[in-house]
C-alpha cells in the first residue's frame, strides 16, 4: 500500500516542491492550503488531494487528518501553538518534518539576523554547524519563536522528528524571490547595477527542490534529527548578478563597490551581508542526502517564471514577503544620485 504524506502548506513554494517529490516516489499526498491561494492544478492532475484547513481553528487540523499520514510536512509552523497542535495529533503520525529556519544561529556576542540592523551583524563560523548555538526560545522574534517550535516538539513529541534549517529559499512559485532584485532592474533597462561589499556577499542559497529532496530521505530514517539545508554551491553576490545578466542577455554595468558598514544605501540585494552565512550540511549529506540542484543551474528557470509571472499584475501584490522589506528596494533615483 502507497504511503500517505499530509503537507501543511501544500501549495506554497516548498510545499509544492514537497508534494511533487513525494509524487514521484508514488506516495499519496494531501495538500492543505487556507483557501487564499490555490494554483496547485499540476499536482492536483498528478494524483495529489487537496483539502482547506485553516490550523488556527480548533480542531480543524485533527479533523481533515482522519485516519493520519506516515509523514506530516509542515512548512507553516512559526510558534509554539503550532508545535502543541502537531503534539495534539502525533498519535496517527509516523513521522513530523518541520521546516524551520537558519536564522535561529546566534554568535557569541548573541547576535542574530533579526536584530541585524540595530545590533551588528553575527559574526558565526563558516560553515555554520547544527551544533552551533541558538536564540533563546520566546515571542520576540521569528527567530525565538521558531526555536520554541523546535524545542516543544523535540522535548514532547513521541513521534520522530526531523527539523529542516534553510537559509535563503529560491526556485519557483515563491512569494520572496530574490531573484527580482536584479530582474525588475534589468526589465527597467537600468544602465548600471551597483552591487554593495564588491559583489563578495556569500547568503547561503537553499532550493525548494533541494529542501524536497532532503524531507524524502528524512522520512526513511529514524530518531530525531536537526539538519541544515542548503545548496550545494554558496554563490557570491556578484556570481548570482552574473548568472542573472546572462540568462536575460543583460549588457548593462555591473559595478562592485565599496562598503564596510554592515546596510548601505546603494548596491543592497537581499543577499547583501558584510561576513559569510553559509551552512554546514555534513549531517544532511552522512544520512544519504544528494542535492537535486545547484543555485547555479537552477536560477535560470526562476528568471524565466519571474519574467512571466511579474507580467501579471503588480510585483508587491505578487511577492508580498520582498514588498515589506523596511527600505525601498527599487530606489533608482538614489541610485543615479550615486552612481557615475
Amino acid at each position: 500500500m502507497a504511503r500517505h504524506a499530509f503537507i501543511l502548506g501544500g501549495t506554497g513554494q516548498i510545499g509544492r516542491a514537497v508534494a511533487a517529490a513525494f509524487l514521484s516516489a508514488n506516495w499519496n499526498v494531501t495538500i492543505s492550503h487556507r483557501g487564499g491561494r490555490l494554483d496547485a492544478r499540476d499536482l492536483i492532475e498528478r494524483g495529489a488531494k487537496v483539502v482547506v484547513l485553516d490550523r488556527d481553528n480548533a480542531g480543524e487540523l485533527s479533523s481533515k487528518l482522519g485516519a493520519g499520514a506516515d509523514v506530516l510536512v509542515d512548512t507553516t509552523a512559526y510558534n509554539w501553538k503550532h508545535g502543541r497542535q502537531l503534539i495534539a495529533v502525533q498519535s496517527s503520525i509516523g513521522r513530523f518534518v518541520i521546516i524551520s529556519s537558519a536564522s535561529v544561529y546566534r554568535d557569541d556576542l548573541g547576535r542574530t539576523l533579526d536584530e541585524a540592523t540595530q545590533t551588528g551583524f553575527p559574526e558565526l563560523p563558516d560553515p555554520i554547524p547544527e551544533t552551533h548555538p541558538t536564540v533563546d526560545p520566546g515571542p520576540a522574534t521569528y527567530s525565538t519563536r521558531k526555536v520554541a517550535l523546535e524545542r516543544i516538539l523535540l522535548d514532547n513529541a513521541s513521534a520522530p522528528i526531523t527539523v529542516l534549517r534553510p537559509c535563503a529559499i529560491h526556485g519557483l512559485n515563491s512569494r520572496h524571490p530574490r531573484e527580482w532584485w536584479f530582474v525588475k532592474r534589468i526589465l527597467d533597462r537600468r544602465p548600471i547595477i551597483p552591487l554593495a561589499y564588491r559583489g563578495t556577499s556569500r547568503f547561503h542559497t537553499s532550493a525548494a527542490a533541494n529542501i524536497a529532496a532532503l524531507v524524502c530521505v528524512a522520512t526513511e530514517t529514524t530518531g530525531n534529527y536537526i539538519l541544515n539545508i542548503a545548496d550545494p554551491d554558496t554563490p557570491t553576490v556578484a556570481e548570482i548578478a552574473g548568472l542573472i545578466a546572462h540568462r536575460l542577455d543583460y549588457h548593462g554595468r555591473i559595478i562592485e563597490l565599496d562598503d564596510p558598514g554592515h546596510a548601505p544605501l546603494i548596491g543592497r540585494t537581499p543577499w547583501s551581508v558584510p561576513r559569510p552565512f553559509v551552512l554546514g550540511c555534513q549531517t544532511a549529506l552522512a544520512l544519504g542526502y544528494s542535492p537535486a540542484v545547484t543555485y547555479a543551474h537552477s536560477v535560470g528557470a526562476t528568471c524565466d517564471w519571474l519574467v512571466a509571472d511579474s507580467a501579471k499584475g503588480d510585483w508587491k501584490e505578487r511577492y508580498p514577503a520582498l514588498a515589506s522589506y523596511p527600505r525601498d528596494l527599487f530606489d533608482y533615483a538614489s541610485e543615479d544620485t550615486f552612481m557615475p
